[in-house]
């Protein structure tokens, strides 16, 4: 049964932006003024924007965008019950929480927050996960696949990501091998894939897989050690947008997940691989090395020529489009 405080906003978004008195709030609640203001406070503690104006009342700011779990709830389709979700406000990291958690919790656990204190991204970087700008959310899953299947998640998650994207926005996202989402030139998402591994079976105890979406471009803007290649997904604030993403992320997950040798995932894939045809650098340590991307194989390997004409399939790495990066 919704309490006082999740009444108030649905009240106040019906409203589309206008704004409610307080008589009105009052009347149709069943509660007093002082009641109303300080479930007020409990909502904007929570990140919504609400104006209050004298004889005028309360209004929800059109461009709201606060991620909780009713706001996750009323935007994912997949209802079903295999899902149990988790939201909160801030975390170390996603994957770091479900990682220490994994033997306790049921498959298909999703951690959301919105935001990170110690986000981490591949190779041990750091994953800028600032308050209000992003969303950054985990599955925990224990899939009946070999361990070398397991990378393959990462190719779903990217694919899950970039479908999100187009469902909630006006752009187009693409994908650099083997696990970024870019948006015009620039990262908006990056995943990352960790597993523990049953080596008597030669399959996962379980898999956690994380995203994180830059959103919105952060006050400030990005650190600069980022500031060149990092980018936003929406240049303007839009109601509820992350849990939107969010939802729409981790139902797109979930189907694909579903099928993860099909030949129309495959296709898809490279279908929204940037890479394929392009001058590309092969990051090895200290070195890079050009190449020039060719193909994705359908274990999701990239095939890549070199200038001496010798070609490779990588089956994992880190490539670069930039050469000073």
């Amino acid at each position: 049964m919704a309490g006082t405080k999740e009444k108030l906003i649905e009240l106040l978004e019906k409203q589309n932006g206008e704004y409610l008195s307080g008589t009105a709030i009052a009347d149709q609640l069943g509660i007093s003024r002082a009641a109303i203001w300080k479930n007020i406070k409990q909502l904007e503690n929570e990140g919504y924007v609400i104006e209050a104006v004298t004889n005028k009342g309360y209004r929800l700011d059109p461009e709201s965008d606060v991620v909780s779990e009713k706001t996750l709830a009323e935007h994912l389709k997949n209802t079903n019950e295999t899902i149990k979700l988790e939201v909160r406000d801030e975390v170390s990291s996603t994957n770091t929480l479900l990682k220490e958690k994994a033997q306790d919790l049921p498959d298909w656990y999703v951690l959301v927050a919105g935001s990170q204190s110690a986000g981490r991204g591949r190779t041990g970087r750091d994953f800028f996960s600032p308050k209000g700008s992003g969303v950054y959310l985990s599955v925990l899953l224990r899939p009946d696949i070999p361990v070398t299947d397991a990378g393959k998640l990462t190719t779903a998650a990217a694919v899950a990501a970039c479908r999100a994207i187009e469902a909630c926005t006006q752009v187009k996202p693409e994908i650099k091998w083997v696990n970024d989402v870019f948006v015009n030139g620039k990262k908006v998402c990056g995943i990352l894939t960790e597993a523990s591994v049953n080596f008597e079976t030669g399959t996962p105890d379980w898999i956690v897989t994380g995203i994180g979406f830059n959103v919105y471009q952060p006050e400030g803007g990005f650190p600069a050690e980022i500031a060149a290649t990092a980018g936003a997904i929406s240049e303007r604030r839009q109601n509820n947008l992350r849990a939107k993403l969010a939802a729409g992320f981790i139902d797109n997950f979930y189907d694909v997940c579903s099928r993860l040798s099909a030949v129309d995932l495959h296709k898809e894939y490279k279908r929204r691989c940037f890479i394929v045809g392009k001058p590309i650098y092969i990051l090895r340590g200290e070195e890079k090395i050009p190449a020039v991307g060719l193909d994705i194989d359908r274990e999701y390997g990239l095939k890549v020529r070199y200038e001496d004409g010798k070609t490779e399939t990588l089956s994992a790495g880190e490539v670069s489009i930039r050469p000073g990066e």
